[in-house]
């Protein structure tokens, strides 16, 4: 049985501070800087930006107004990557 990546990142620290640094960089680019607040505005549209109710918008489509779980949003592949 595979094991997710919270599971490995939780088992290997180093890993862990490694892959926060590439997160902490990609942020910062001109393409995550513009996915972060687009995923921001369309929360805010739908009303879940910083109310605490644990929703997220979905990641199904540029402009969805589907609200479910992020644990359930973010499970899916994105565009070009396979299922484990």
């Amino acid at each position: 049985m595979a094991q997710s990546t919270s599971e490995y990142y939780k088992q290997n620290p180093k890993a862990r501070q490694r892959r926060q640094k590439q997160q902490s960089k990609y942020n910062k680019t001109n393409n995550g800087l513009k996915i972060r607040t687009a995923a921001n505005k369309l929360n805010r549209k739908l009303g879940t930006y910083g109310n605490g109710d644990g929703m997220d918008a979905s990641h199904t489509g540029p402009s969805t107004g589907k609200l479910e779980k992020p644990s359930a949003n973010r499970s899916r592949p994105r565009k070009g990557q396979r299922y484990a």
